[in-house]
């Protein structure tokens, strides 16, 4: 058990009256009792936050900068730390806990160079006749206090996500981190502490949902940034009014296999992005569209790849993929589906048990697409597996969907790629690769039910900014 953890406000790490038991998913241990705040305690840190954007705007951009690189050190000097806990209240297995530890640090590396850019352009005005003799110059400038809320299965690059791009645009944050992973937030906040941070800049509170609602009523909070699920999602997006509102919901995500492919590198990527930490990716691969000329080839070579390749237990066996479910709520919902699935008439190709707390690689086939395992986001290592005939069937399959997040094409002719590219109603896709790759720098987010804006560095500093046009009349 982890000794006392509080929360910080400012510079100073607050208890509470209530508490709430970190359980690590693995073994069912308790791991830690974290401070759960009040509404009293929420307000209190938006104030500190919002008193002190009076200092963080001013922050010239190398400063800036400056701080962000030392937090990205920060990280890799608290490797160790950020390893463990990421395995005991997440479940994540070992090699991906130290992957995330990795592209946390990236992406305050990624921040801290995209700061010392000013984003802006010079305005052509005298382009026209009645713009004679004006000079026109954009730039953008720091909103203020930013409630950034986000979810249990990557409890530090996420918040890293939100956290990087707000301290390289001068805002200043209010941190819901989920309340199954707040120690890794926890343990962050100490490091940009000691990276110099402006005590106030970012304040870390956990929170009830009921008192949560207060980030979406608060006038001095002027954008909400959301990871999570749909529902809270665009409930909470109708509550904020006025606000600026950033969203990356859910997904179930595709991938389609054409009769060009590299079967034995779409098999290894695939199952890697179908199964890794447990599916618990909104980007996980869950629907795999094969062309029916290879489509027996792809499957046995699957299956084969499953049972050799794609281990499942301890997360602190360097050799595990899956490691546990997040909780018995999750274990129980993903269940329902598969057995739901499996009386509708669906095939069961491997796993669909538990193994203490994991779930092996599940593959079902035949699987109608009203069911949840097939039309909502499985979040969970299942995958089912469909024929198709032609190439325009395989995309129409791939927007058979409520959601858009990112779709996987794997074909070797461009001509393909670039109907994808066309065709996809999903905000990246992504040739001879799956839905699951993600780098910092890149836009990400979706369309449809998946999600209201964009991530990813430089894309999240525009959505915390506001962009000022300077017009200069010269005679």
């Amino acid at each position: 058990m982890i000794n006392n953890p509080k929360l910080l406000l400012g510079s100073e790490w607050v208890s509470a009256d209530t508490t709430h038991d970190i359980v690590d998913p693995y073994t069912g241990e308790l791991v830690a009792q974290v401070p759960v705040g009040d509404k009293a305690l929420l307000k209190k840190a938006i104030d500190l936050a919002h008193a002190t954007f009076a200092l963080t705007r001013r922050q010239a951009p190398y400063e800036r900068a400056a701080l962000l690189h030392d937090v990205a050190a920060g990280i890799e000097k608290y490797r160790t730390d950020f390893v463990d806990l990421l395995i005991r209240e997440a479940g994540k297995p070992l090699t991906l806990a130290h992957g995330e530890v990795t592209r946390a640090a990236t992406t305050f590396q990624v921040a801290a160079e995209a700061a010392r850019h000013s984003a802006g352009e010079v305005l052509d005005l005298d382009a026209y006749a009645f713009g004679k003799n004006h000079l026109g110059l954009t730039r953008r400038f720091p909103i203020g206090v930013i409630a950034g809320i986000t979810p249990f299965n990557f409890p530090l690059n996420l918040v890293a996500h939100k956290v990087a791009p707000c301290l390289a645009t001068g805002n200043t944050m209010l941190l819901k981190p989920a309340a199954k992973t707040p120690l890794c937030s926890l343990l962050l906040g100490q490091v940009l502490l000691e990276a110099g941070m402006i005590p106030g800049q970012v304040n870390i509170i956990t929170c009830s949902n009921e008192d949560a609602a207060l980030l979406s009523s608060d006038p001095f909070i002027k954008m909400v940034s959301f990871t999570g699920s749909p529902q809270v999602g665009w409930k909470l997006k109708g509550l904020c009014e006025k606000k600026k509102v950033c969203l990356e919901l859910g997904g179930n995500a595709a991938v389609v296999v054409h009769d060009d492919a590299n079967i034995s590198s779409a098999v290894s990527a695939i199952a890697t992005g179908a199964f890794a930490y447990a599916g618990q990716s909104c980007i996980s691969v869950q629907r795999i569209f094969v062309q029916r000329s290879i489509y027996n080839s792809f499957k046995e070579n699957f299956i084969a790849h499953v049972r050799t390749k794609i281990k499942t237990g301890n997360p602190r066996d360097a050799a595990t993929v899956i490691g546990p479910m997040i909780n018995v709520a999750a274990s129980e919902r993903i269940l329902s589906w598969i057995n739901a699935a499996l009386q509708s008439g669906a095939t069961l190709l491997h796993g669909g048990k538990m193994e203490g707390s994991c779930l092996p690689a599940t593959i079902l086939e035949n699987v109608d697409h009203a069911q949840d395992i097939y039309a909502q986001e499985a979040f969970a290592p299942v995958v089912t597996l469909e024929p198709y005939d032609t190439f325009e069937q395989a995309l129409d399959l791939v927007n058979d969907s409520d959601f858009g997040l990112q779709v996987g094409i794997f074909t070797q002719d461009l001509s393909r790629s670039l109907q994808a590219f066309q065709t996809c109603d999903v905000g990246g896709v992504l040739i001879n690769n799956v839905p699951t790759f993600r780098v910092e720098n890149m836009p990400y987010g979706g369309i449809k039910d998946s999600g209201f804006g964009r991530e990813g560095v430089r894309y999240t500093m525009e959505e915390m900014t506001e962009l000022k046009s300077l017009i200069i009349n010269s005679p």
